[in-house]
């Protein structure tokens, strides 16, 4: 029987890890936190990856780990968890249908809860989502969505900048075809994770157990928007938000690609109906128009088969005021850096504007000192020191230490989170829905190359 954690400490258990981002919680050490974690699962090549990714961080030769791993597997993992209760925070990131399940009932046992999104994928589940915040809440829990796009600096900056009236002006609500909010994500389904080719499981292609592009990635686009928008602030989804329309397309991948990313021989019988002349139809690519507060937004999810060498992931997001855009680009005049501009709507003000933003970078000197502006023809580029780029990897520390200042102090934490994360997968599992009823369309890519 496993020994329970004491009040103050915090101990680790982590559930049924099938994605890579359950290992990354466990990047580095925290202050407070066993060096034992307790992982619960049914024994197979998921929980086999994530001990050795986790093993990779100890053994690494620059700032090692000392996680010390205690692994419970068998198909009761999840009851035995339970009943077991070796630790206080359930940590989980893997298959997404059911997942709501898993937080739940983990709540109700007695775990804080630090999840990997999506929690739930289909609006049938969406009182499920309510339900087990209640929960939380009744049981002095925190149940915490892993949003580590909040952290990148690029979205920090773009957040105060349009949050200025001397720099934004007033945000311009747009329409569908001239959208006041734009963001377009490009992922790749095969690429690096720290340091080592990232292995996905066969049912990560499984769109009923993965969801689809705006199930996951555009989990944090929502998020972003939402937290941009209106800091602070809470989202009322039944008065304050209007799902329009969504598209969807899939990104075909051969069968020598799917064998590559998964190291499996031959596609599982659960795929079957979705192969076509012998290639994956992979529904992973959404676009969706809604309106919240009446803000016209569109998001454009992407998933690409493999990036060109040296480059991975892009983001691209602009928010557009009577002032100034405030624009994130990443392409390849940035040299796969995230970049920050702000593009003057009069560019005969744009000396205006930019003292405007001056002004505002130095009110922001105590914790990001070195900000500076480089002046263009056209538009303001913000320059970021180096040591404020921080990795996708290393934001999951950021979020993870942010939770656990929750714990300590649970008054801390934003009344408004609640509301905007049922705000949050209204958009996408409304969004989804609709894509699906939609004729199968490409949407066409705005971002610069």
């Amino acid at each position: 029987m496993a020994t329970a954690a004491s009040k103050d400490e915090i101990k680790l258990v982590t559930l049924d890890p099938g994605h890579f981002h359950a290992a990354l919680v466990q990047r580095e050490m925290f202050a407070g936190a066993s060096p034992t974690v307790h992982t619960y699962a049914p024994f197979g090549m998921d929980l086999i990856e994530h001990l050795k990714r986790v093993a990779r961080f100890n053994g690494r030769a620059d700032n090692p780990t000392s996680w010390r791993m205690e692994v419970h597997a068998g198909p009761d993992f999840f009851e035995r968890m339970k009943k077991e209760k070796a630790g206080n925070v359930m940590v989980t990131a893997g298959r997404n249908k059911g997942k709501i399940d898993y937080i739940s009932g983990s709540v109700g046992a007695g775990f804080h809860v630090l999840s990997d999104k999506p929690w739930i994928l289909e609006p049938s589940d969406f009182k499920k989502l309510k339900d087990t915040l209640d929960l939380a809440d009744k049981k002095g829990r925190i149940a915490y969505d892993i949003m580590t796009e909040r952290f990148e600096v690029t979205s920090i900056l773009q957040r105060e900048l349009v949050n200025d009236p001397d720099v934004f002006g007033e945000m311009v609500p747009g329409t569908p075809d001239k959208p006041g909010v734009y963001m377009e994500s490009v992922h790749f389904l095969m690429k690096m994770v720290a340091g080592a080719p990232n292995i996905r499981p066969a049912w990560f292609f499984d769109r009923l157990q993965q969801g689809e592009g705006l199930n996951d990635v555009g989990t944090h686009l929502v998020d972003l928007v939402q937290w941009t928008l209106f800091p602070d602030k809470a989202i009322d989804h039944q008065k304050e938000i209007e799902v329009l329309s969504a598209s969807r397309w899939p990104t075909m991948m051969t069968l020598a690609n799917f064998q590559k990313v998964t190291g499996e021989a031959a596609y599982p019988a659960y795929l079957g109906d979705s192969v076509k002349n012998g290639s994956l139809e992979y529904f992973c690519n959404t676009l969706v128009d809604y309106k919240v507060r009446g803000v016209h937004t569109k998001l454009n999810v992407i998933w690409d088969w493999e990036p060109a060498p040296g480059a991975g992931d892009t983001h691209f997001a602009f928010y557009r005021g009577t002032k100034a855009k405030i624009e994130v680009r990443q392409g390849k005049a940035e040299k796969g850096r995230v970049e920050l501009y702000i593009v003057p709507a009069d560019v005969s003000k744009k000396r205006e504007v930019m003292v405007a933003a001056g002004r505002k970078l130095s009110s922001l000197a105590a914790e990001y000192p070195g900000l500076d502006i480089e002046e263009r023809p056209t538009e303001l580029r913000v320059v970021i020191p180096d040591k404020f780029r921080v990795s996708h990897e290393e934001h999951f520390a950021q979020v993870a230490r942010k939770f656990f200042g929750y714990l300590k102090q649970p008054k801390t934490l934003p009344a408004w989170e609640k509301a905007n994360m049922l705000a949050k997968y209204w958009v996408t599992t409304k969004g989804t829905e609709l894509a699906r009823q939609a004729p199968v369309k490409v949407a066409a890519r705005i971002a610069p190359k």
